[in-house]
């Protein structure tokens, strides 16, 4: 009896279980929109693209689909029903650290759930520090909008295998030109990617509104640590730490940047 009740406090603290498929059907997506799908220029994607309930995809070509597309069919329509699952179950998960005023520019973050609770921003780089584990996730939940500046960037280090990042978004997400961003944004209304903002190892998803791009690459797969399909895991959320300046020795542990894909270096293991 001890026992278990050890365990019963143990486990919520500690340890969160991930489910591979956080998307469902949803995951084979790069793109996928409810009212509409606009693109302009040569916009690739790596992965499906959709549209439910709209049925306007426009500007493919010049834009380039690597996968499937659905235009208001039954796959498109359960994909939806699977992002708003999705979607339900990332904004339910209980934080490990609120960051609602900050900007996410300069910040270091480890594995856990980062809440706003209004609008988040982004200005310059973004760390997320994997800590070399796998089957582990870095989830964002935002209030309101998430914007990031021009030129903005996510950079992982020391990643694992089948990681993955999340941004729940309680309204629009709009990324600025050439911003170099990581992970699945989901977000509630609409989503505008900027000239020349590209999305690698994530999907850009609308449950409501529009995608909008414009000379974007949008890619399911090029994720830090060479995976893109997830295992199920335990994802342990111990010592997510506090938001610390961005800092980094390249003696101590592996880089992977977005934009300029260096190569992942092994590091020693802090005991």
């Amino acid at each position: 009896m001890k026992l278990l009740r050890v365990c019963c406090l143990v486990l919520p603290l500690f340890a969160l279980t991930a489910y591979a498929d956080v998307l469902g059907s949803a995951d084979a997506f790069a793109v996928l929109g409810a009212s509409a799908v606009t693109n302009t220029g040569p916009s690739v994607l790596w992965g499906d693209l959709g549209v439910f309930p709209g049925t306007s995809i426009t500007g493919f070509p010049p834009g380039i689909v690597h996968g499937t597309t659905h235009n208001h069919d039954g796959v498109a329509m359960q994909a939806q029903a699977d992002a708003l699952t999705g979607y339900n179950f990332l904004a339910g998960l209980a934080p490990t650290q609120i960051l609602t005023g900050q900007d996410l520019g300069g910040l270091t973050l480890d594995p856990g759930v980062y809440f706003f609770a209004s609008s988040a921003g982004l200005t310059g780089a973004l760390t997320l520090n994997f800590e070399g584990l796998s089957n582990q996730m870095i989830v964002f939940q935002i209030g309101s909008t998430l914007t990031t500046a021009s030129a903005s960037m996510v950079n992982i280090i020391n990643p694992g295998s089948n990681d993955q990042v999340f941004w729940q978004v309680g309204s629009s997400a709009t990324l600025g030109t050439t911003t170099d961003f990581y992970g699945n944004v989901i977000a509630d209304a609409s989503v505008t990617l900027n000239t020349g903002a590209d999305v690698n190892c994530g999907r850009v998803i609308a449950l409501n509104g529009a995608v909008t791009l414009d000379t974007n690459n949008i890619n399911i797969g090029n994720c830090a640590g060479g995976t893109t399909t997830p295992e199920p895991g335990t994802i342990a959320l111990v010592a997510t730490g506090g938001a610390i300046a961005a800092g980094a020795n390249s003696s101590n542990f592996s880089f992977w940047g977005l934009g300029a894909s260096i190569p992942a270096f092994f590091r020693k293991r802090k005991r």
